[in-house]
This record gives C-alpha cells, sequence and structure tokens, in this order.
C-alpha cells in the first residue's frame, strides 16, 4: 500500500520498515480508540483492535475515492479517520465479549512491577501460556471444558463429574492437586460423591535434590548447614508441594524440625493461581450459579491462603498465637534460624494419632479426656481466642511419650473476627438449647448473602425446626455428618458460608476423624453441646449477669445523661406544634453514586442521539459554503457535510461510551 501525500511513501517499498510503520499505526490507532472509548487495551488486543481496523479503513477508503483513482493516490487522513472509526467498533466488541473486570485485572497485573523487564517478561508469559494450554487441554481431554464455559452439571451427571474432575486435577499437579484436597472439605457446595472423590486426591511430589536444599539453607541462613547445625538429615522426612521437613539437631544438643521451602515454588504457584483466578472469574462472568456462590470470591481467599503458606514467618507467628491459648503441647519455634522460606522447629517425641494405638493402649492412657481436651482447645481456638488449626487431622496431631496430646503443621489457620466469633457463639448455642429461631439468627450472620425477606425468613426457620427435629431430638446421636444435610439446606435458600467460615466447619469434620480415633464412639456434638451448656450456664450464672448488666450500664451512661434534655426538647416542640421530622433521600453514598451514574449515562446517550440527528441532517444540506473547493473550480466539499460527519465520529463515540459503561457494570 502506497498512500500519497503523506511522508511514509518511501517506506512502504522497504518491508522491516512498512512492517515497523505498520505496527506503531496499528498501536497508535488502538490507543486513540482506546482513549475516546474510556477503556484501556493490553497489547494484543490492541492489535487484534488496530490491525483489522487499519485494513477496514483503506478499504472504506478504497471502496469510496480509489475506484476511480486508484489506490495509490489515497489520502492517508482518511485512511486514519475510517480505520480509527473500524477500531473502535472492533474495540467495543471485544469488551462485550470479554464481559466486565478482566481488563482491570489484566491492568492491576501489568502495573505489578515499576520497572519494565521486557525479556523476562515475555519469558514468564510464554510459561504460563504454556501451562494455561496444558490445563486446558487437560480439562477438555476429560470432558470438563463445557463446565467451564458456565454449564452447571444435572445431577444425573454429578458422578462422571466427579471423577473425571479428580482425573483431571490430579494430572494437572501443583496447585491444582491442592486446590481439590480444600474443594474436598466445601460439604456445603459439592455433593457428596464428588467430595468423596476429591478426599483421594494426594500430593506426589518427589524431595528436592539434597544440592537444592542445602544452596537455599545457605542463602536463607547466611551458613551451609554444617555450620548451623549440628546435624543434619538430609533424606526429608516428609515432602509436599510447598516444602519438606527435615530432621537436626542444634549445637546445643536439641533435636529440632528444619522445614524448609522448596526453591522454585513461588513462581509455579503465582503461576498455577494466575490460572485459577482466570478461570474463576470467566465462570462467574458466564454463570449465575457461580456468581451466587461466589466463585471468584472463594478462589482469591484459596489463592490468598496459599500466598500465606509461602511465608513460613506467619506459620510461626500463629504458632505463636495458638500456644498462647492451647491446652496441648505446640513446638516452640526458633526464631534465630527462621525466615521467609526456613522454619526451625522443636521436635516433638510422640506418634501421630494414626499410629497412637498401641501407646495408648500400652500406657491405658484416658482416650476420652484425650478427646475431650482435644475438642475444648479447637473450641476456644474457634470460639474465644479467634485463631484456630485449620487442619486437624490425624497426621496433625500427636500422642507424646507422657501420654500428652500435641498439635502441629501450622500452614494452614483460619482467623476469625469478634462478629463471626459472636456468631459461631450464638450457632453453638443454639444447637445446644434445639432453638431454630436463634440458629436461623445465627447462620444468618455466618452466610454472606443477603437477608431472603420475610417470606423466606419464616420459611427457613421452618426449615431450620425440621433440621433440628430430625437430627438434634432426644436420645439422637447427633454427628459431624449432619452438617452435609444443614449445608445442603442453606445452598436451597441462596445461602453460602464465607471461605473462613467454611475452614471452621471444615476443621470440626476433620476433627471428628481424628477424635473417633481416639476414643471410638466419641460424639463431638453432643460433647460441643455440653461444652455449650457449661459455658452458658457460666454466661448466666449471677456474678457474669452482673458484670455483663455493669457494663452495659456503663456503655448507656452517655445516653442516659443527654436523655432528660432531649426528653424536654421533644415535649416543648410538641407543646409548640413545631416538632417535625426530616428524611433525606438517596442517604447512602451507593445510591448517590447510583443515580450519578443513570444520570450521566442518560446525558451521553442524549447527546449522542442528538449529534447523530443534527450530523444526519448537516449531511442533507444541499449547498452552503465550501471547505474544501474542486480543483476545476465547481463543486467541492461542503462545510456543512464536514460538521455532520464529525458530529457522526462523535456521536458513535458517546454512544459506544454508555454500552462500555452498561457492560462493565452489568447495568
Amino acid at each position: 500500500m502506497r498512500l500519497s501525500g503523506s511522508g511514509f511513501g518511501f517506506l512502504w517499498g522497504v518491508p522491516v520498515l512498512s512492517g515497523l510503520v505498520t505496527l506503531v499505526t496499528v498501536v497508535i490507532l488502538a490507543r486513540v480508540g482506546g482513549r475516546l472509548l474510556g477503556i484501556r487495551m493490553r497489547w494484543l488486543r490492541a492489535i487484534l483492535a488496530g490491525f483489522p481496523g487499519l485494513v477496514i479503513g483503506w478499504i472504506a477508503a478504497w471502496s469510496i475515492n480509489g475506484q476511480r483513482r486508484g489506490p495509490q493516490t489515497l489520502s492517508w487522513p482518511g485512511v486514519l479517520f475510517g480505520a480509527l472509526i473500524a477500531t473502535m467498533l472492533i474495540a467495543a466488541t471485544l469488551e462485550l465479549l470479554a464481559r466486565p473486570g478482566r481488563l482491570a485485572t489484566v491492568e492491576g497485573r501489568l502495573r505489578a512491577s515499576p520497572v519494565p523487564h521486557p525479556i523476562r517478561s515475555l519469558r514468564k508469559r510464554a510459561d504460563r501460556s504454556r501451562r494455561y494450554l496444558q490445563v486446558t487441554r487437560i480439562a477438555g481431554r476429560h470432558g470438563l471444558s463445557s463446565y467451564l464455559g458456565g454449564r452447571r452439571p444435572g445431577t444425573d451427571e454429578s458422578s462422571p463429574l466427579a471423577r473425571n474432575l479428580r482425573a483431571a486435577l490430579d494430572e494437572a499437579g501443583g496447585m491444582f492437586v491442592k486446590l481439590g484436597q480444600v474443594l474436598s472439605t466445601r460439604a456445603d457446595l459439592l455433593p457428596a460423591d464428588v467430595i468423596a472423590e476429591l478426599s483421594r486426591l494426594q500430593d506426589h511430589v518427589a524431595p528436592v535434590d539434597p544440592a537444592g536444599i542445602e544452596a537455599l539453607l545457605t542463602a536463607e541462613l547466611g551458613a551451609p548447614p554444617h555450620r548451623v547445625f549440628a546435624s543434619f538429615d538430609p533424606v526429608p522426612v516428609a515432602a509436599a508441594s510447598i516444602g519438606q521437613a527435615h530432621y537436626a539437631q542444634l549445637f546445643t544438643g536439641e533435636r529440632v524440625i528444619v522445614k524448609v521451602q522448596r526453591p522454585d515454588v513461588a513462581a509455579l504457584v503465582e503461576r498455577d493461581l494466575d490460572i485459577l483466578l482466570r478461570m474463576a472469574a470467566a465462570l462467574e462472568a458466564r454463570a449465575a450459579w457461580a456468581r451466587q456462590f461466589a466463585v471468584a470470591e472463594m478462589t482469591q481467599g484459596f489463592a490468598s491462603a496459599l500466598r500465606e503458606e509461602l511465608d513460613f514467618r506467619i506459620e510461626a507467628r500463629n504458632i505463636a498465637a495458638v500456644a498462647s491459648s492451647s491446652q496441648v503441647r505446640v513446638p516452640a519455634v526458633h526464631g534465630q534460624w527462621s525466615t521467609s522460606r526456613v522454619l526451625v522447629m522443636e521436635h516433638l517425641d510422640g506418634v501421630s494419632v494414626r499410629d497412637a494405638g498401641p501407646v495408648l493402649a500400652k500406657t491405658n492412657a484416658d482416650r476420652h479426656g484425650l478427646a475431650s481436651g482435644l475438642l475444648a482447645t479447637m473450641l476456644r481456638q474457634v470460639m474465644v481466642e479467634g485463631t484456630f488449626h485449620a487442619d486437624p487431622h490425624p497426621g496433625n496431631v500427636l500422642v507424646l511419650c507422657d501420654g500428652q496430646l500435641a498439635l502441629i503443621d501450622f500452614g494452614s489457620v483460619g482467623r476469625l473476627d469478634p462478629l463471626q466469633q459472636a456468631a459461631l457463639r450464638r450457632l453453638l448455642f443454639a444447637v445446644a438449647r434445639r432453638n431454630p429461631a436463634e440458629l436461623h439468627d445465627s447462620l444468618l450472620d455466618l452466610t454472606q448473602a443477603s437477608r431472603p425477606g420475610a417470606t423466606g425468613d419464616d420459611v427457613l426457620e421452618r426449615a431450620l425446626a425440621q433440621f433440628i427435629a430430625q437430627h438434634l431430638g432426644p436420645g439422637m446421636a447427633p454427628d459431624a455428618a449432619m452438617f452435609t444435610t444443614l449445608f445442603r439446606l442453606l445452598a436451597e435458600f441462596g445461602l453460602v458460608f464465607p471461605p473462613v467460615i467454611a475452614a471452621v466447619f471444615r476443621a470440626m469434620i476433620t476433627l471428628e476423624g481424628t477424635l473417633a480415633r481416639l476414643d471410638p464412639g466419641f460424639q463431638i456434638v453432643e460433647e460441643s453441646r455440653k461444652l455449650a451448656a457449661s459455658w452458658l450456664g457460666d454466661l448466666l450464672a449471677p456474678a457474669s449477669l452482673r458484670d455483663a448488666a455493669t457494663d452495659e450500664v456503663l456503655g448507656l451512661l452517655p445516653v442516659l445523661r443527654r436523655l432528660p434534655r432531649r426528653l424536654d426538647r421533644i415535649t416543648t416542640l410538641l407543646e409548640r406544634g413545631t416538632l417535625t421530622t426530616g428524611v433525606r433521600l438517596l442517604a447512602d453514598e451507593r445510591d448517590r453514586q447510583f443515580v450519578r451514574n443513570m444520570v450521566g449515562r442518560a446525558v451521553l446517550a442524549l447527546l449522542g442521539a442528538a449529534f447523530g440527528i443534527i450530523s444526519v441532517m448537516l449531511i442533507g444540506v444541499h449547498g452552503g459554503p465550501l471547505f474544501r473547493p474542486s480543483a476545476a473550480g465547481t463543486g467541492g466539499t461542503s462545510l456543512f457535510h464536514v460538521f455532520g460527519y464529525v458530529g457522526l465520529f462523535f456521536s458513535l463515540v458517546l454512544i459506544l461510551r454508555v454500552i462500555i459503561a452498561i457492560t462493565r457494570e452489568g447495568i
């Protein structure tokens, strides 16, 4: 293509310079069009919009003028003007297809590092793209592509979905296995057969080469292992996807466990999490049920928890927080030798509950007392302290040589705020008292959905009363499995627990299996009811009631001090007949923002329509002053026509901006 009247004509004969000029033109078109539409496009989308736009602009200009004069005589301003309009239309179409929120996520990642590293960025992007293609191929091979597209399986499809999902996650490996393990605990979201299949997922991770572990320890501790420890076993006692544990001994003679992070795990975690977040965002954008269950938010919670596991200093703080209130042993942390990727802990001499049967039988231990103490510890962590061990499976609970219990592995810890703790206490008291109204209110406080409304509240309360009658009646032996029924019941009303509350129930369900190994036949729900009843009795004791009443009165003193003056003012106004009330419309900032958005869009739409109508009328006007007379002196381009075409351009820009704004916010 050779454009006369431009300074680019001599460049088009050189292939390299021609390609470079075309690329620069495409990018400029995309950037200018994006700014006019109020959007920002990444490089790939800019090329996808700008290059076809340039081609369409050239074809449009040629079809108007080039057929009479030849393509070599086209004027480049006309080509670029047509290309800009085409680029804007294509960019708006891509934005409509992209759905809300995806551009903001991409822009956030592009702005994450202030210093550009193009080669490193391209390498990471290529690695992520290969992994993404690998995961999508695995999903397609196992028949999961339709689910990723947003289709929700029916009840008759759950069994093959369960098998295919487990096989796909197992084949994908890495963080996808950990995702499956976390999903296997969400009985409030997934069917029982899916939970059963995902529970079979296990990490199959080969130990890191000893040289790699030595290099990491040297970098983190400032000296090789043989100078830091009196002895260090290079063969790990356990290996997982995040790190592995080694036996070691300090020069003081104390035996320790050294937890070392895998050298390349951080980059792999970020790569897989990026893919998971993309898939979750796509699923939530395409499926109403995914939005109902907040799939993207849950995936974000999983990503945050997994990133915390990458920092062993957080695990050290978790151990300190739990140890301050625990009735069981917790390993001490050697802070002087611990970093973000190395954690040195006290070695507790004992065996896991999974293998502790012979030890408990030999020592004639009080199995019921040990189980009750462990349950009381976990409930206290949840209800009182707010920081709890989120994975108390039998391998993480040790029976020490002295018969005492110990908790290990604090990589997975939950944190509750005071409001959540209060709601959980009310839930426990409601179960202890078999009160459906209290159970209803506490569950609504715990779930992350809005209240179902007056009619829905009544129906939900009746359903909970039926649930209590079926599972918590006199003489019944409730167990943790009843939570599955409760989760299904709440899901029918569109109520979903946030991740941290789901972690509480997951921990209690996991704890039930541990307690059953300690004391076969141990009734976790019944024992929890007894603990709740004792706590309730303590709360209702005269001293507790007196203290509570004193606290409430002290809190009300400022109000009580002002109350007489306000009552006198109200009665005076009533006597004079001047008492008035005022109601502020749109007092909430969200309501005001909504109105501003709607009014702004309406104004833009009206302006766009007005520009379009006036522009069409101007184009239809014959005669008038000439903008550019013809060379022959007869005729030429009318100034009205110029104003008309410019007005149509701005009309298109305004209307496209309104459409994009509506699509982005779903309004």
